[in-house]
């Protein structure tokens, strides 16, 4: 970001105030692929000070390598604690992790848990899966 607006944004971001640093990401990942390792690095600020919102981000940007290197490990992790604030998500990339496999061994059951929670929290294709895996016996 440049000038006196994006040294603005700067100067609040570096702070402890994680709405501003998850602002600061999104306008860096909204700049492009050369901004993409910037926003992920606001994200990781604002997703250590437990912002559910930048802890997700930062999953997707993980799960798809993008201004980071991939790692499904480090999707996982941030996206469980994304969950544990009841990010519906959070909560449903989960269970596709462990529906396909992965990072994590597949496992229908607990993919058809984290389905049901996102569910539960008003995600709809949550509960369209939560479903069709209960069906299927999982």
């Amino acid at each position: 970001m440049h000038g006196a607006f994006g040294q603005w944004w700067e100067r609040i971001a570096s702070g402890a105030v994680s709405r501003a640093q998850y602002r600061l990401a999104m306008v860096c990942q909204g700049g492009g692929v050369q901004n993409a390792a910037r926003a992920a690095s606001w994200y990781e600020r604002a997703a250590r000070r437990g912002h559910a919102e930048s802890q997700f981000r930062l999953g997707l940007m993980y799960y798809s390598g993008e201004g980071v290197e991939k790692d499904y490990a480090a999707a996982r992790a941030w996206w469980e604690k994304a969950a544990e604030q009841e990010h519906a998500l959070a909560q449903f990339n989960l269970g596709v992790m462990y529906n396909n496999g992965e990072g994590v061994w597949a496992d229908r059951s607990k993919a058809r848990e984290w389905f049901g929670r996102a569910c539960s929290n008003g995600l709809q294709q949550g509960c369209a899966w939560q479903r069709d895996l209960t069906r299927a016996g999982f």
